[in-house]
């Protein structure tokens, strides 16, 4: 019995000597870095009052509609203006940058271009042809691309000639 009670005393003792400070290097760093110069925080800006604002633009064009393309109100004042009256073709209801030119035909001098259109119709054009959403004129077929003349609204509502070209349509896009 009393060699239990001395192993028991013996245990106690090893315990009480592993049981030092913990965390002394810790605690040590709290102490040093209060001894540290403090910053000081500037203080918060002062809260603006709230100013309703009152939105007085409902009759002003909307920018993010298409404009409506009107005739020009006063008739014969010269300069470059689309045909209104003319019947339109059929890829004139398409913008031009949906439309593909996927290759040509020639048939004895006259040459012509193949145009796909997004719900996969082809057409045959010719010079002459109108594509495009902005009375786009075709004015002349190559074998890598068709050129045309559009006629665009400006932003006074005059009218401008604009070049453009609708290329051949790789194999690679036509795979996509």
């Amino acid at each position: 019995m009393m060699r239990r009670t001395l192993l028991t005393l013996l245990g106690c003792l090893a315990l009480t000597a592993c049981g030092g400070e913990s965390h002394s290097d810790l605690r040590q760093f709290v102490k040093d870095s209060e001894k540290l110069p403090r910053g000081n925080i500037p203080a918060l800006p002062e809260a603006k009052p709230y100013e309703p604002f009152s939105y007085n633009a409902f009759d002003l064009t909307d920018p993010f509609k298409p404009r409506k393309i009107e005739p020009p109100k006063t008739a014969g004042t010269g300069g470059i203006q689309p045909d209104f009256n003319r019947r339109r073709e059929p890829l004139e209801a398409y913008p031009l940058e949906n439309l593909k030119m996927v290759g040509t035909l020639q048939q004895k001098k006259d040459i012509y271009a193949l145009v796909k259109t997004p719900d996969n119709n082809l057409f045959r054009v010719k010079p002459g042809n109108y594509l495009g959403q902005n009375f786009g004129r075709i004015t002349g077929i190559s074998e890598s691309d068709i050129k045309l003349k559009e006629i665009v609204q400006d932003s006074g509502g005059g009218w401008e000639e604009k070049d453009q070209a609708l290329l051949l349509q790789d194999e690679q896009e036509a795979k996509k």
